[in-house]
């Protein structure tokens, strides 16, 4: 039987201070069902993980972000870690390529504090989504229905609220880019979201 995510490829986005194993895992998985993983960032060079309460490993950029087309890859992927995504929801650049993403239909998934980013992205109002607790009414805030559970799937968009979730997390996600692109844009832009690119 072949595997489910032959030909697929996979954008994961992160910067330094990336919850360790919310990259590991999902991408092992992926990987595992043929998927090719891409580590994209604005940092060149390599990016650090943090693991829980202290610094983890480095880990080489398969491609900086100015150089990563949206068209390229099948899904995205933001792994979560509170420095990570507090970085990259500020810059620009990040929102245009997740917004990309949800314009095409494509699936995404962000875990834990991941979904920060889809906030400055504009893309979670009325979505329904999961995360880590403290980042909750951000989400509310931001226009999203969010419910306390292991993994969420709306349209596409694949949540999880912490490392314990992982498994369930990659269950879906590989569920989710094996059905392919959803053939219609569901990012709903905020007025002060930075514009897809051209």
């Amino acid at each position: 039987m072949g595997k489910k995510l032959e030909g697929k490829r996979v954008a994961f986005l992160v910067t330094d201070g990336f919850e360790q194993e919310e990259l590991t895992g999902p991408k092992r998985a992926l990987e595992d069902e043929g998927a090719r993983c891409d580590i994209v960032s604005p940092k060149d060079g390599k990016v650090k993980g943090w693991k829980h309460v202290k610094w983890g490993d480095e880990f080489e950029v398969d491609q900086p972000l100015g150089q990563a087309k949206p068209d390229d890859f099948d899904s995205l992927v933001l792994p979560g870690g509170q420095i990570n995504p507090d970085v990259l929801r500020a810059d620009k650049d990040v929102q245009r390529f997740v917004r990309a993403f949800f314009d095409a239909g494509k699936p995404v998934g962000a875990i834990c504090h991941g979904p920060w980013i889809l906030i400055d992205a504009g893309v979670v109002e009325g979505k329904r989504v999961t995360s880590w607790e403290s980042i909750r009414t951000d989400l509310r805030n931001a226009g999203a229905d969010v419910v306390d559970e292991e993994c969420v799937v709306d349209d596409g968009l694949v949540t999880s609220r912490k490392p314990d979730d992982i498994p369930a997390f990659s269950r879906k996600l590989v569920e989710e880019i094996a059905e392919g692109s959803h053939g219609h844009g569901h990012a709903r832009p905020r007025a002060d979201a930075a514009a897809p690119p051209r």
